[in-house]
């Protein structure tokens, strides 16, 4: 088990209320993501009530469980009342990388939490596909640079720069890459906000 230190800042509030969110539109205790994850349940109510802070490796495992990203869960640590904003401007060096956000490389979230999308930059090269990933909410995908393979329901579509795919809720995928690095713009539904 990778567990951390107590804390009680904004951010970790944020991040635990959104978890909560996740783990209950998903109908799942608090003991059922602990077995899922390989961690304490005492300790993810802790992180849920913003008292306890993740390692990265245990923010990749919760995300996993709850169908979504180490990225997204990042973004909804860093909002900041975004959904009252009409217009929100992020300049790109506020932006933070989150290494293994996506497809086994760097993910960076491109609004802050609580809009009705998160769109999401992914830079990777790796070409080692991991296990295919499954949400409820729906995704669109556009590829940049590069070129990948993006492996829907285990149909493959091999995708160069200007191609993109969109796919409902529900569909297993993954992403890897045809040989050099690639980048995509993610934009995935968010329900709940």
């Amino acid at each position: 088990m990778t567990e951390s230190t107590t804390t009680s800042d904004e951010g970790a509030a944020r991040l635990g209320a959104r978890l909560r969110e996740l783990r209950q539109q998903r109908r799942m205790t608090l003991v059922q993501l602990a077995a899922a994850t390989d961690l304490s349940h005492p300790f993810l109510s802790q992180v849920e009530r913003g008292l306890a802070n993740l390692s990265l490796p245990s923010l990749r495992r919760i995300a996993r469980a709850l169908e979504t990203s180490p990225v997204e869960l990042m973004a909804a640590a860093e909002s900041d009342d975004a959904r009252r904003r009409r217009v929100e401007v992020t300049r790109a060096a506020a932006r933070r990388p989150t290494p293994d956000g996506f497809a086994r490389g760097v993910a960076q979230a491109l609004v802050k939490a609580g809009r009705p999308f998160m769109p999401i930059l992914v830079e990777s090269e790796s070409e080692d596909p991991e296990e295919p990933f499954v949400h409820a909410e729906d995704e669109f995908v556009l590829v940049l640079d590069g070129r990948v393979v993006l492996e829907t329901d285990g149909r493959r579509h091999e995708l160069g720069p200007g191609d993109s795919v969109y796919f409902a809720g529900g569909v297993r995928h993954r992403v890897w890459s045809q040989g050099g690095p690639y980048r995509l713009l993610v934009v995935k539904e968010q329900k709940g906000t």
